[in-house]
């Protein structure tokens, strides 16, 4: 799989640890290839790839977000999941109607 040259929005990482961010970080995303984002993330995270699983790419898809626990990892990690969510570009953000929120 070659990396697209369109990026549509970004990826945000979330190491946590006992309930509390330990640390985080933004990369370049293509919704449709998240996966090459955690790749880029994970190198400069200096950390293996967790296993992606079929459970990945359904929460990926239906909710633009997905979570990681140490289990999915070869190696040990010192957090206890890695929490990975999209962030959509201005121009596909959906409107907000103030009407429906009271």
């Amino acid at each position: 799989m070659s990396k697209p040259e369109n990026t549509n929005g970004r990826m945000w990482l979330r190491l946590m640890k006992l309930g509390r961010a330990k640390g985080d970080l933004t990369v370049p995303c293509d919704f449709e290839y998240p996966q090459l984002a955690l790749r880029e993330a994970m190198h400069e995270l200096d950390l293996s790839m967790p296993v992606w699983l079929p459970r990945h790419q359904k929460d990926w898809r239906e909710f633009s977000l997905t979570r990681f626990t140490a289990d999915h990892f070869l190696e040990a990690v010192t957090f206890d999941r890695l929490e990975i969510s999209f962030i959509a570009p201005e121009d596909r953000k959906k409107k907000r109607n103030p009407m429906f929120e009271v």
